[in-house]
């Protein structure tokens, strides 16, 4: 490269700088000029046309008393350790079946051999049948191992 080939390119990063500040000038400027908006002017028919009358808003809170209300669940991940070589999901689903639905039962695997690495996780669709979950079963007799079962925390990252 010879020198003049430098100059060249400093004096083009020169000028896309001049230009990128006069630009931005330019919009403060034309920012300033706008002001702070307009107020949008609306009038009262466009407000009570979105209002309820007080014969529909009686109906709609007659029609929410009668309907049933159901919770919404909040599902719990459940850690289950000390699983015996042989336990799979099927016997998680099992196990844990009788306290509530089970959303998802996993054996967690090493990947190599796919042999059980002997813990996994249940996640309960309710949180109330999985607390009943953990006080039934933490310490119980599983396949001829004791489990251990808690709510399932956050990995531990070092």
């Amino acid at each position: 490269m010879g020198r003049g080939s430098h100059t060249l390119a400093k004096r083009d990063r020169e000028t896309k700088k001049t230009r990128k500040k006069r630009e931005k000038a330019e919009r403060l400027i034309q920012k300033r000029e706008q002001g702070h908006g307009e107020v949008p002017i609306i009038n009262a028919e466009e407000i009570v046309t979105d209002i309820p009358t007080v014969d529909e808003a009686m109906l709609a809170m007659e029609v929410s008393a009668a309907s049933p209300r159901t919770a919404t669940t909040v599902p719990c991940r459940l850690f289950v350790g000390g699983l015996s070589w042989e336990t799979n999901e099927g016997d998680l689903r099992a196990a844990f079946g009788e306290f509530g639905t089970v959303a998802d039962a996993v054996v967690v695997n090493e990947g190599n051999s796919g042999k059980s690495r002997g813990f996994g996780f249940v996640t309960m669709e309710n949180r109330r049948d999985a607390a009943r979950a953990v006080e039934a079963l933490n310490g119980t007799d599983l396949d001829g191992r004791n489990i251990v079962v808690n709510v399932a925390t956050g990995r531990n990252r070092r």
